[in-house]
Order: structure tokens, then sequence, then C-alpha cells
């Protein structure tokens, strides 16, 4: 398998961390790429037209995209259980669409940022983004605090990529101090050993 990434991809990390907990990332060559909306630079599009990453090549199919699809698969073929069976799957996979889009928005502000002229970024625009963060993270430590202190599951490694990332790109923000129930969760996950191993750099 060939995975299409970049270092600092916090969509790439989930599928990083998903390879070590799952004993598969000595399994998977990886190929540097990278590029914004703006500028596609080394993104696959061939095997992505969104232009977007991670992207996994395999050798029984097409090529695989969006990080949750690529998680999914390789929980498959390792027979990880990172799925729990239902109920609990759709408490997971809901956890898995929260941390998502905290990403999404996350990497909004920062193409707001990189890909404008000072004189045309919109900052109500990148404050609109910022409120869909804080809106997810409270509802998360009002909701799913049981959720993340279970078994391992995917919403759980979803959710620590999403609040690391924070840590990394926006931590001007001190998203911690409002949140000192998830911060304390994240400050053990983090130490997790597949955590350690992708931890961004750049």
């Amino acid at each position: 398998m060939r995975l299409h990434a970049s270092a600092t991809s916090p969509f790439v990390r989930k599928v990083d961390v998903v390879l070590h907990e799952t004993g598969l990332a000595d399994q998977v060559e990886r190929v540097v790429a990278g590029g914004t909306p703006v500028d596609p630079g080394t993104l696959p599009l061939a095997l992505n037209p969104l232009g977007k990453i991670p992207v996994l090549e395999r050798e029984e199919g097409p090529a695989l995209y969006d990080s949750r699809v690529i998680c999914r698969y390789l929980d498959s073929v390792a027979n990880a259980g990172l799925y729990p069976p239902p109920p609990r799957l759709w408490d997971a996979l809901t956890l898995e669409a929260t941390a998502d889009g905290i990403l999404e928005a996350a990497v909004l502000m920062v193409y707001e940022i990189r890909t404008r002229p000072e004189e045309k970024r919109h900052e109500p625009w990148i404050e609109g983004q910022w409120s869909k963060i804080a809106r997810s993270l409270q509802a998360v430590e009002a909701r799913w605090m049981s959720q993340l202190c279970g078994p391992l599951d995917i919403g759980q490694i979803a959710m620590g990529c999403a609040l690391a990332y924070l840590d990394f790109r926006h931590a001007g923000r001190t998203w911690r101090a409002a949140h000192p129930a998830l911060a304390g969760w994240e400050a053990g996950f983090s130490q997790r050993p597949s955590m350690i191993a992708t931890a961004p750099f750049g």
C-alpha cells in the first residue's frame, strides 16, 4: 500500500495513528504530497479528483480517499476492532464526525491566513469557523466524555488528532482553559505510543 501524505495534515495523522494502532505501519509506503485549493502542488489529483490527502493506493482496487474511508479500510484489513458493534458504533462515528468537523474548520482558518493577502482576509469568517470549533468542544465535554474514556475506538483517535491540531496551529486560542475535562483527557491520550510516533512537525 502507498499513502500519499503530508507531515502536517491532521487527517493524515489520523490515518497514521490507525496504522500504528493496527500494526500496519510497516506495510505502507509513504509518498510526500502537499498543496492548497489555489495551488495543488504535488497533490495526487489523478487518484483523488477532490485534490485532498490522505490517499491510499492498494493492490486490489482503486485508490481510497477521505480519512474516514481509509481508517475503516485499515481497521477491516487488520480486524482491529476500532469500530465497535452497535449501538456504541453510532457514538464512535458521531464523535469521529465531530472531530473531523473541528479539523475542517481549523484547516479553513489556516487557509484563510495563508492563501489570502492580508487586506483580503475576512475576520468575521475566520471567527465563524472558530465558533464551530468552540461549540463542538463544549458539546464533546458535555456529552461524550464517557465515550472518550471507554475502550479505544475511532472516535477517540479522531478527537485526539483534532485537539492536537488545535494546539499545533491555533495555540493562541487556548481551548484548554474552558474545557478542563477534555484537556485532561487529551493530556493522557497524547501519551499513547501511536500519538507520540505521529506528532506533526513543520
